[in-house]
């Protein structure tokens, strides 16, 4: 089962709903309040957690700038709602049998739409 690393964007609601239903969720407010995306993400890979978020910029760093997100993103384009519908739509993507590993995956109510990332080239030293 996969494992996930939310920003700190995600509301604590949504964070609490995933834990409630069985999800490990580290929760960027908790580990690292403040940090900047390129932690985040480094994070993310680091400790290879599938990384959720509300922030469409981790698409700008994954596929302009070649940021490694081999962990996994999953951006989350809910239309705006109470904290506890994005708890539930949190839990309902999570439920979804995808394998979040190596995609970019967008996701909305009723569709999810997921690309698979390139591998990023590392420098020979």
């Amino acid at each position: 089962m996969a494992t996930y690393l939310a920003n700190e964007n995600a509301p604590a609601e949504a964070i609490k709903a995933a834990r409630r239903a069985g999800f490990d969720v580290t929760w960027m407010s908790e580990i690292a309040p403040g940090a900047d995306d390129d932690t985040v993400l480094a994070i993310s890979v680091a400790e290879q957690r599938v990384l959720l978020t509300f922030d469409k910029d981790f698409g700008e760093m994954t596929f302009r700038r070649g940021k490694d997100a081999s962990c996994g993103v999953i951006l989350l384009r809910p239309r705006l709602r109470s904290p506890a519908y994005l708890g539930r739509f949190l839990v309902n993507v999570l439920k979804q049998n995808l394998d979040w590993v190596g995609h970019f995956t967008v996701a909305r109510e009723g569709s999810m739409r997921s690309v698979p990332l390139r591998p990023v080239k590392r420098k020979q030293q």
